[in-house]
């Protein structure tokens, strides 16, 4: 792309306030932290419910970026750089990408649909892949943000497009349309995803049909259902298994692990194997032959290309390494767009200053090698990759672009060299293209554990954040509490996303748990609430900013102030307003007020206290008398002191319940990890633990037998036995043992039996069809942490802080 900013100017129908009309751009960014952003950048600086695009603007000015879409200049920067100023900067940004598709003139296949509009993406995308030089959404680019950012990576070497759109609500998908402009179109299926977005489900399918409005042709599932809503005048290509009057029949059998499509097509039958058998891929699989058949493929050709379809990975993970390296395994697909993805991830969740990436060659860019070989080395040398290991026969020809460059024609004669390397404290980012299966790479370089592990999904953090985000005053900070290892899910990796996400402040239990985080990188103001006085030396020294909750306590930061010379020292007073824990009461205040006066080595940064009853409605004449006294009692110390610190008292419940006392800042604690105290704000979390196992071994006792210590399960019948490697020692309480708990295998409820043991647990399989080696699932969307914790008699908060260090945490991004 290289565009003139006075174009712009006039296709976007913008004020232009700037001295260089004339200059031009190369690259578009809506990100402020993306490390490819520079001199010829155009930033599009994006306004939503808890974002707002302006504010990074004098830190982008600092990185020589120079020209910006917005709808206000602030005040200060008004003379610093270039400004098209527009009435809404997100319909700018989709505006201008309609524009730009506009430039090129070849098929454009856009899918919609509730499921399997990636897989179907990707799926094409390999099968075409040998003919045509192919751009496609990276990931799941689908949204009104990531459709443009999708289409803006057309070049002039492409030949094939394949776009996924996906909505949420009504009058999203006419804005989609017009970016994506598709010739053909591919509509999966209709199914309960964002149902809450839409009147009725025909109100949904309206909507998601406004994609195909000007299609060539669309490809769909002939039924009476979807028949009612389509336009007659649109082109059809359909497939059915149940009408013979479809353009394609097709019945299904299964073989081994194996499903044999039996195809009949303009009265010719012939059958398609592919390698799967669950209705979902079987399903994705016919919609790309349907495809593959209006391109005028052969059914040899398609029967051999989709024989080879694979299981689509779409999970960016975070794993932890040997050595305490970090692990980012983007192990299943390599090409330009997803690369500049997954480099922009690693620099949001680097640990460490040393970044290697393991990169195999590159496919389906649409540019000569020397073209896409050396903008591969400009996207690493802005990333400020250490180690650039490059395995391939075709990225080895370019190792004289690669600063520390290592080049190995395969994955072998890398794993050959392996013990030559040293891989410690560092990041590395294994990004390679399926053929090279780099999972083997993964498999050395993973710290080894057991089976068990627990997945965070990062999507669903971010998800949850917002949430909360969207019920705040935009002038109210927002402390997220990251104590106890995150909940129990991780706290580094947790705590890099909040500063991704630019939280005002992070909390911490005790010390220990910041100096981790502040060791590991960590820069967000850090807040210790239950710090021990032998700990204020580390507090200091680290820069983490205490709670004081006591007279006793106070005296000895001041004293420990005093001997470290420091002046002004941040700290944060906690008042106790009924929750009798911890804190300065009423009849403490003037002793506190003659300590804090004029004394030069502490300064006070925040006022806070603590919510008893904020999630039990039932107690809300306590609530309020507790937020009344807190505004008297800080108010009186303001005055005093003659200060204006921050002042907050609410926590995830009071967030939702009383958003009148929001002060000046909210800790967000639990509710950040999907859960809610409230059974209707529930269903707008997004669950983010998921703790899994596999099943170790699986056995046949007669009627009589007995199970697991002290005989506690006795047979009434043949039993199917299944031992999972997770007990008590991982944190899965005994008291789920005896039929109380059950875990999840293929979707079917498996009641846990006998006693838990100390690293396994049974359960009964008998009704399952299910092999060794299979998954499990101990908790995550069924059974959840919060129906676990009513089993119990206990709260989520000990459910998911029990689970023990030994259990892997990884961590992706969808």
């Amino acid at each position: 792309m290289t565009i003139a900013i006075r174009n712009i100017i006039s296709i976007l129908k913008a004020n232009w306030v700037g001295k260089n009309d004339i200059a031009i751009v190369d690259s578009i960014s809506i990100d402020s932290r993306s490390f490819q952003n520079d001199a010829n950048t155009l930033f599009f600086a994006l306004i939503g419910p808890n974002h707002d695009g302006h504010q990074y603007i004098e830190e982008l000015i600092s990185k020589n970026v120079q020209h910006f879409v917005v709808e206000y200049i602030p005040e200060h920067l008004k003379e610093k750089a270039n400004y098209l100023i527009v009435e809404n900067t997100l319909e700018s940004f989709q505006k201008f990408a309609s524009f730009y598709r506009n430039q090129f003139d070849f098929p454009i296949i856009g899918i919609t649909g509730s499921n399997g509009k990636t897989i179907v993406k990707e799926w094409l995308n390999f099968l075409l892949s040998p003919d045509y030089n192919i751009i496609r959404s990276p990931k799941s680019y689908n949204s009104q943000v990531g459709v443009p950012l999708s289409i803006l990576g057309i070049n002039e070497k492409h030949n094939l497009g394949i776009f996924e759109a996906g909505i949420s609500m009504s009058n999203e998908m006419e804005k989609l349309q017009k970016i994506i402009h598709p010739t053909i179109g591919i509509l999966t299926n209709i199914g309960s995803a964002h149902d809450e977005g839409f009147a009725d489900i025909g109100e949904k399918i309206k909507e998601k049909l406004k994609l195909f409005t000007n299609v060539n042709v669309l490809i769909v599932n002939k039924n009476k259902t979807m028949s009612c809503f389509i336009n007659s005048k649109i082109k059809q290509f359909t497939w059915s298994s149940d009408d013979k009057k479809a353009d394609v029949f097709i019945t299904t059998s299964k073989i081994e692990n194996k499903t044999i499509l039996q195809c009949t097509y303009q009265e010719e039958p012939f059958p398609i194997e592919i390698p799967f058998q669950d209705q979902a891929s079987v399903e994705n699989a016919i919609h790309c032959l349907m495809l593959m058949l209006y391109f005028g493929y052969k059914p040899a050709i398609i029967n051999a290309r989709m024989s080879e379809l694979y299981p689509i990975e779409m999970r960016l993970k975070v794993k932890t390494g040997i050595n305490n390296c970090t692990i980012i395994d983007d192990s299943y697909s390599s090409d330009f767009q997803s690369l500049k993805i997954a480099l922009d991830f690693l620099e949001h969740q680097k640990q460490h200053k040393k970044k290697t990436i393991i990169l195999s060659d590159i496919f389906q860019s649409g540019l000569t090698e020397e073209e896409l070989y050396s903008q591969v080395s400009l996207l690493i040398i802005s990333n400020k990759i250490s180690r650039v290991i490059a395995i391939g026969k075709t990225i080895s020809k370019f190792k004289r672009k690669f600063i520390n460059g290592i080049v190995f024609e395969n994955t072998s004669a890398f794993i050959n060299a392996y013990d030559s390397f040293e891989f410690e404290n560092e990041t590395i980012l294994i990004k390679g293209a399926r053929d090279f299966h780099f999972e083997q790479i993964v498999t050395l370089l993973e710290q080894k554990t057991h089976e068990t592990v627990l997945e965070i999904n990062l999507n669903a953090v971010s998800h949850n954040l917002n949430f909360f985000k969207s019920k705040l005053n935009p002038s109210t900070k927002l402390m997220v509490m990251v104590k106890a290892f995150g909940y129990g899910n991780g706290g580094f990796e947790i705590a890099k996303l909040l500063e991704h996400h630019k939280v005002d402040y992070l909390g911490v239990a005790f010390a220990d748990e910041g100096i981790a985080l502040k060791n590991a990188g960590i820069i967000v103001p850090i807040m210790v609430l239950n710090p021990e006085s032998t700990s204020f030396d580390a507090i200091i020294h680290y820069h983490l900013e205490p709670e004081i909750y006591s007279i006793k306590g106070l005296k000895s930061f001041i004293k420990t102030a005093e001997l470290k010379k420091v002046k002004h020292y941040p700290i944060h007073i906690k008042l106790d307003t009924g929750m009798h824990r911890l804190g300065f009461q009423e009849n403490d205040l003037l002793t506190l007020i003659e300590l804090l006066t004029s004394n030069e080595h502490i300064t006070v940064k925040s006022i806070l206290s603590h919510m008893a009853t904020s999630d039990s409605m039932e107690h809300n004449d306590f609530s309020f008398s507790q937020i009344e006294l807190f505004d008297q009692l800080s108010s009186e110390l303001k005055l005093a002191l003659k200060i204006d610190p921050i002042r907050h008292i609410l926590n995830t419940s009071g967030i939702s319940n009383f958003p009148e006392a929001q002060f000046d800042m909210v800790r967000l604690g639990i509710g950040l990890y999907g859960i809610s105290n409230d059974d209707e704000e529930q269903k707008y979390l997004e669950n983010v633990g998921t703790l899994k196992s596999i099943i170790s071994q699986i056995r046949v006792i007669k009627e009589g037998e007995s199970v697991g210590y002290g005989r506690s399960f006795m047979a009434a019948r043949e039993t199917k036995v299944g031992t999972i490697p997770i007990g008590y020692a991982d944190g899965i309480s005994r008291h789920l043992g005896n039929n109380v708990g059950y875990v999840m295998v293929h979707n079917k409820k498996a009641p846990i039996i006998g006693n838990v043991c100390m690293d396994m647990l049974m359960i009964d399989l008998t009704d399952i069809d299910c092999k060794e080696g299979n998954e499990v699932i101990i908790f995550g969307k069924q059974p959840t942490v919060v129906e676990m914790a009513k089993l119990l008699d206990t709260i989520p908060y000990e459910i998911v802080t029990s689970i023990s260090q030994r259990v892997k945490r990884i961590f992706y991004r969808e």
